[in-house]
């Protein structure tokens, strides 16, 4: 097994992999900003080394930091997390020629899932579901005006190397078509560097709907059921879990095998996930391929009893997977507590906590990086923590949620709290009732 690995992340992700690193009796390297000098994963690493000033492109996006960092603590794998260089396939290049493991995808594999044009002709061919749209990137407006009028509107244009809900822009009429184009591409060029556009058809009241795989450096690969995901607020998700209330065994089945195919198509090598957009009539289409861990890998683990992140490290040192599928034993749903503020339009609310106090109990987990008097730093995405309740039946897991929310103590800094407090007395919600249009006429009271 590796002797050390890196941890080229920071915040609640950094902490997670490091505990799962202690427990396998790996020893850890934390790399960290100027501005978190005083993050817990800094505290509990066995080594911490610091990689620059605070903004990202200068520290957690610095290859060269990183690499040199592993290189002085000779570190003999790093672990991406999510966000940052996880994705990276330079990075996991630069890893390869230098001799240290990248526990994530291989540089091919995120080359042909990243580009998304590439990553859906890819699904095509393997017989992956992909919604109707163009084949491969758009030459001009004029194409795209004809693929439109072929495929019906409403129609969605997207960056090929978009992401985050940046470069996604939904058509309604052909009349608004020229605007959308000239603006989406000039977002996506100056977001990714890269002006690319595809066209799809808008599946209107979707859900989104994903599914958690696992493929070794053998050819086996395993689903592990899926994880809804439609809560979402500007392609941004806040609440998951699993399993989906809008789910079947049959098409649970008919996407976790699709899932595979997918898999199967790049040949993949770690823990991934594959996204589908799934519409009212229970048919799905493949979205994209994440070649990392995500951010909501928690419930599955609580649903499953399975370390996700174990697993990738077992995957990415050669060891090979079981080859079985596993389906959900429980339910699980998560809130993403992050420092925006609910009730001025999830503005971002970084600063000091001056009070913390986390709910425990039964069925209730928390994976955070803060405690009473962390400072927020401005410089990275809100999330303070990620909030778990797992329980026999999803109206069980619920309240066990409200319960939970109800304990939750943060001052010093606005958080979201108060809207997954309302969100889950929603009745629509509990009833199961939603899509990711959801909260586009949800107001916080």
């Amino acid at each position: 097994m590796f002797k050390k690995v890196l941890i080229a992340n920071r915040g609640e992700i950094a902490l997670r992999v490091l505990r799962t690193c202690r427990e396998m009796g790996i020893k850890t390297v934390a790399v960290y900003s100027n501005a978190d000098r005083d993050s817990l994963h800094v505290r509990f690493a066995d080594e911490a080394v610091c990689i620059g000033p605070a903004p990202s492109s200068e520290s957690y996006l610095k290859i060269p930091n990183i690499i040199a960092a592993a290189e002085i603590t000779n570190a003999d794998a790093i672990h991406p997390g999510y966000g940052f260089l996880s994705e990276n396939a330079k990075f996991s290049r630069v890893c390869k020629e230098n001799g240290i493991k990248f526990i994530g995808a291989t540089p091919e594999q995120i080359d042909g899932m990243g580009d998304k044009s590439a990553a859906k002709a890819t699904m095509k061919k393997a017989g992956v579901p992909t919604i109707p749209g163009s084949d491969g990137l758009l030459k001009d407006l004029d194409e795209a005006k004809k693929i439109a009028k072929k495929i019906k509107y409403p129609v969605i244009l997207k960056a090929t190397a978009g992401g985050g809900g940046k470069g996604m822009k939904v058509v309604w009429k052909e009349e608004d078509l020229k605007t959308a184009w000239e603006n989406t591409r000039r977002e996506a060029g100056a977001a990714f560097g890269n002006d690319g556009m595809y066209m799809e058809k808008f599946i209107e009241e979707p859900r989104h709907i994903e599914i958690q795989i696992a493929g070794d450096q053998y050819g086996n690969f395993c689903h592990l059921s899926e994880r809804d995901c439609s809560i979402q607020r500007r392609h941004q998700k806040l609440v998951e879990e699993t399993p989906s209330p809008f789910m079947t065994d049959e098409l649970r089945e008919k996407m976790g095998q699709a899932a595979i195919k997918a898999a199967a198509a790049v040949n993949y090598e770690g823990v991934g996930t594959v996204e589908f957009l799934v519409d009212a009539h229970r048919d799905f289409y493949f979205m994209e391929m994440n070649t990392r861990i995500q951010v909501e890998h928690t419930i599955t683990e609580e649903v499953v009893n399975y370390d996700l992140i174990k697993e990738q490290i077992k995957i990415a040192y050669g060891e090979k997977i079981s080859g079985k599928n596993y389906y959900p034993q429980m339910h699980a749903i998560q809130c993403r507590i992050n420092a925006e503020d609910p009730y001025h339009d999830f503005r971002p609310h970084p600063g000091g906590i001056t009070t913390y106090h986390q709910p425990g109990g039964h069925g209730v987990r928390v994976d955070t990086h803060v405690y009473a008097g962390y400072r927020i730093p401005p410089n990275y995405d809100s999330m303070i923590s990620k909030l778990i309740t797992v329980a026999q039946t999803r109206e069980e897991a619920i309240t066990k949620m409200e319960r939970a929310l109800s304990e939750y103590v943060i001052e010093g800094v606005k958080t979201t709290i108060p809207f997954h407090q309302q969100l889950m007395k929603n009745e629509s919600f509990r009833e199961g009732n939603f899509t990711t249009k959801f909260l586009e006429g949800f107001e916080l009271k």
